[in-house]
């Protein structure tokens, strides 16, 4: 879906497999507000201390509620903001649902098959929900869940019913996943690695918002995606990003909720985002 996708659409995000199109008006608590301050270490101390102060500003007014993740391994700097604070995955979880096939192809020693790879394509980098919701019936609850535990997204929570975009994530566990993505590991082969990366490059032009807004010239961005509006708490606005380039090799999750409107959570995200790129290439 792009930016120009109706309400109606937007909110079938919800349904997932179910394919109903209609907006079941669950009503749930919003994220808890405790550790709300910007926390930020880093082996570039000035760095660390800009950072800190840099996001702080740019969530500063906003209304909802913000959550964020930054990770460089470059200068192994770390910046937090509410990191364990549960949100609706809406379409973010599909980079879950990709690295849990590739993961299980692994386990079967399989590549995929041309339907999966059409599958997968469509759903990166068109945020094609019918995709996404043939492959997470494919897949199951139990691979799924085996996919988590194998990654240590122990907070995430996948939504029942085939109810996908309900997914309980956190930025702890986006973070832990986006470092799956982008470096060698036990859990994804360098190929399926590479094939979640590629497809993220290659996001229609309509969605290359969110993390990459700011990116400097000369660095490579990967990007993923989410919005859903629902009967309580406004619209949910996602985005995960990983960035290399430039001296630096960092991923960014910003998770919003409470939003007026996508734009307004979008903007919030492309706040954070402008000033994370911006202090990383002067350090």
């Amino acid at each position: 879906m792009n930016l120009g996708t109706s309400t109606r659409r937007a909110r079938a995000l919800v349904t997932g497999a179910v394919g109903l199109g209609v907006l079941i008006p669950v009503v749930a608590a919003a994220p808890a507000s405790a550790a709300t301050a910007v926390s930020c270490t880093s082996s570039k101390a000035a760095l660390a201390t800009k950072l800190q102060k840099d996001i702080t500003a740019a969530v500063a007014g906003r209304s909802g509620t913000i959550a964020v993740g930054l990770y460089d391994r470059t200068t192994n700097t770390t910046c937090s903001l509410r990191a364990t604070n549960s949100y609706d995955s809406a379409s973010i979880v599909k980079v879950t649902i990709l690295a849990t096939l590739l993961w299980d192809a692994k386990k079967h020693n399989r590549y995929l098959t041309d339907t999966e790879v059409s599958l997968s394509t469509a759903m990166i980098t068109k945020s094609d929900n019918a995709a996404a919701s043939t492959l997470w019936k494919q897949l199951g609850l139990t691979k799924i869940k085996g996919f988590l535990t194998a990654a240590g997204m122990t907070k995430t929570v996948p939504g029942a019913n085939n109810y996908w975009g309900l997914t309980q994530v956190n930025v702890t566990d986006e973070q832990k996943l986006l470092k799956l993505i982008t470096a060698r590991n036990a859990v994804l082969s360098d190929n399926s690695r590479a094939f979640i990366l590629k497809l993220m490059g290659q996001v229609i032009s309509s969605q290359r918002w969110g993390t990459p807004y700011g990116t400097p010239s000369g660095v490579t961005w990967h990007v993923k995606n989410g919005w859903l509006q629902r009967s309580t708490h406004g619209w949910r606005v996602h985005s995960l990003g990983t960035f290399n380039g430039g001296g630096h090799d960092y991923m960014i999750t910003v998770l919003t909720w409470g939003n007026s409107t996508m734009s307004y959570g979008i903007n919030t995200i492309q706040g954070v985002a402008k000033v994370i790129h911006k202090d990383l290439a002067a350090s």
